[in-house]
């Protein structure tokens, strides 16, 4: 089973419409698992509409909790607590000492020296995952809550549960929306990915995270192949990005321009090459095709299967 992996290095680089776009094509020609691994802030869903069918808690780590009734108000957990958790009692707020659950970070100190005993350890309720269908088939997403944590761990469980549902309706790929920039999240992405796919533009910012992003491949020992998005906004700097590509033996995809189509499509929560053909939706079929291609050049390389689709020209 193979997995690719769109990244970006950094946000706003149209990683999830191209996303969205290959989760498309890819269901004319066998369909694919979809994943959506950006759990902080995910989009993916915005185009695809998908219904949950299933719906799960995601709890990670630790978080002290006081019970009112046990609680003796000695102020020691204030005293101990180095973060500033612990919130006292205010002529507003008469009931009692409480732990702010965003300013906790589950040490235990509180809970260890509690003289009454009052204060229990509970796991941290940090967000949700879901199972759903959408009009390209299935796909795991996430959602943390606002300042949770742990999205590294969170990103491990939809691949764990996008392998099994995949192996389980016999799809031979794993489409995934990955992270901007190159943090935890990111780096459990790519765990057991069979191809990157950097998305990129041609800016100082888009050249600079590109760099790193694509070192973090290289540590992983994770192909890369590079898309230049909006490649008309600088045509020298877009022409440094492809100097840099063939320099650093990363595949070269294509450009794609900048084009309203996209925004377009956003607007009516469609993928571009669900709209009538133009030349950027063109262009992100023959970019598809290629990566096709490099996933069955990889598969052959390490005696995998052949995919179970294949590129045609009027697909």
């Amino acid at each position: 089973m193979r997995e690719i992996v769109v990244i970006s290095g950094k946000g706003g680089t149209g990683k999830t419409s191209i996303t969205a776009a290959f989760a498309h094509l890819a269901s004319i020609r066998g369909g694919a698992m979809l994943c959506d691994l950006d759990v902080d802030a995910p989009d993916l869903h915005l185009l695809l509409g998908p219904k949950h069918f299933e719906e799960h808690e995601f709890r990670s780590g630790f978080e002290a909790v006081i019970d009112p009734e046990t609680c003796v108000a000695c102020g020691t957990c204030v005293d101990l607590c180095r973060y500033g958790a612990v919130r006292k009692p205010s002529w507003d707020d008469p009931t009692g000492y409480c732990i702010d659950p965003l300013r906790c970070e589950g040490c235990k100190v509180c809970v260890q020296f509690c003289p009454a005993g009052a204060i229990g350890f509970t796991e941290r309720h940090c967000g949700q995952w879901f199972a759903s269908e959408m009009r390209f088939g299935l796909m795991v997403h996430a959602q943390l809550f606002p300042g949770s944590e742990n999205s590294g761990r969170l990103v491990a469980l939809l691949k764990k549960e996008a392998r099994a549902r995949a192996e389980v309706l016999g799809l031979d790929l794993i489409l995934c929306d990955g992270a901007p920039g190159i943090g935890c999240p990111v780096i459990s992405s790519l765990s057991g990915a069979s191809q990157a796919v950097i998305v990129t533009e041609p800016t100082p910012s888009g050249r600079h995270d590109l760099l790193r992003v694509a070192d973090l491949c290289r540590h992983f020992r994770v192909p890369v192949a590079v898309i230049i998005n909006k490649f008309d906004l600088n045509r020298q700097n877009t022409a440094d990005l492809e100097a840099y590509c063939k320099d650093q033996g990363h595949t070269l995809l294509g450009r794609l321009p900048h084009d309203e189509v996209v925004v377009r499509a956003m607007i009516q929560e469609r993928c571009v090459t669900e709209l009538p053909a133009s030349a950027f939706s063109d262009a992100l079929r023959s970019l598809w095709e290629q990566i096709v291609t490099l996933d069955s050049r990889a598969a052959a390389r390490n005696g995998a299967s052949p995919v179970l689709f294949q590129p045609t020209p009027n697909a």
